[in-house]
């Protein structure tokens, strides 16, 4: 693994890299970050104010930012990334990247039926315009699996057999 051993979770929004980094450092005994709290936090704005207030090149600027940061300062950590961080240079400087890839309607499918979708959709605002989500998804997909160490797929997995699957790997790697 990296020297930092971080381990970044990569993929649309809606995948579940918050609850699979959430699982996998219950799982690892680690702690785990989310970059878009991290920027809410920073700001004590939510992402949908961010937009709307400053617009997304100010939001990717600010994920460029804490990418430099969480590379020099962040150590064994498993960190749960926005959908687009992926796009931010030096990536794999933070650690070990893995896309966690599932198709888009099955992103939809799960979000619509969580038991807190409202508020799932309400805070993502690129999902405003389903079909704009849809194209987006599509032109991300190339990216997260270019910059990603590993792939999983997390279609019809719980997030406790994602989070094993992962487990296994990087298990395997240390030998």
């Amino acid at each position: 693994m990296k020297s930092s051993h971080n381990i970044v979770l990569i993929g649309f929004m809606g995948a579940g890299k918050g609850s699979v980094a959430r699982e996998l450092a219950q799982n690892l005994d680690r702690f785990n970050v989310d970059t878009d709290d991290m920027i809410e936090s920073s700001l004590n704005m939510k992402i949908r104010e961010i937009f709307s207030e400053f617009g997304e090149t100010h939001f990717r600027a600010l994920e460029k930012n804490l990418a430099k940061f969480l590379a020099k300062n962040l150590k064994n950590a498993i960190i749960s990334t926005g959908g687009g961080f992926a796009m931010v240079k030096g990536l794999n400087k933070i650690g070990k990247v893995i896309y966690l890839k599932a198709s888009f309607d099955c992103i939809i499918e799960r979000m619509r039926n969580s038991e807190n979708a409202e508020k799932k959709f309400a805070k993502r605002p690129l999902l405003n315009d389903l079909d704009k989500a849809r194209e987006l998804h599509k032109s991300r997909e190339k990216i997260y699996e270019k910059k990603a160490d590993i792939i999983i797929n997390v279609e019809n997995k719980t997030i406790k057999q994602i989070a094993k699957e992962i487990k296994k790997i990087l298990n395997k790697e240390k030998d």
